[in-house]
């Protein structure tokens, strides 16, 4: 089957990376740094001022979602908070952002976490894609699993084709 988008010239991409985590850090981030490895391997660079981690608190993560909005970033990658505890707040966060969500992301996502790596567990899984003006926000959990399920099936496939899309 031909993908009518193929030809696209294809824009050198600006991504963020924002690990939500009360634990982690720049050397423990096994799920931020799992997100840059699979960008690194489509040629993507994540510059180190465009790596964040914050603390699971609403202000904070909204700070870090702003900085990288004001620097016009063209996708920004939340790993972590997306749970159903008390702390897990990147999902109301980024909903408050976003103009519009992309509940296709997040539906798939769970289906293939329910088949490919959790099971019954995927019901717990919050992962969410939208678009603030030219920019995309997916945020999905924060597991070394997760990441490299959402990175290798739907963010890597999708993420020139969105901004393709938001820069039309």
């Amino acid at each position: 089957m031909s993908n009518e988008h193929e030809n696209i010239a294809r824009k050198d991409l600006i991504i963020g990376v924002i690990t939500v985590s009360d634990t982690r850090d720049f050397d423990t981030d096994k799920g931020g740094k799992a997100v840059i490895a699979h960008l690194n391997d489509m040629d993507i660079k994540v510059d180190k001022a465009h790596y964040l981690i914050v603390k699971d608190d609403q202000h904070a993560i909204l700070n870090a979602i702003q900085q990288l909005l004001n620097e016009h970033v063209d996708a920004i990658i939340t790993t972590g908070g997306t749970g159903v505890a008390k702390r897990d707040v990147t999902i109301e966060v980024v909903k408050s952002v976003i103009d519009k969500e992309m509940e296709g992301f997040g539906e798939i996502f769970r289906f293939l976490s329910y088949t490919e790596d959790v099971g019954p567990r995927a019901i717990l899984s919050r992962a969410l894609c939208g678009t603030k003006d030219r920019t995309v926000i997916f945020s999905i959990p924060g597991s070394v699993g997760a990441v490299n399920l959402a990175m290798t099936k739907l963010i890597t496939q999708q993420i020139h084709h969105i901004v393709h899309e938001l820069n039309k």
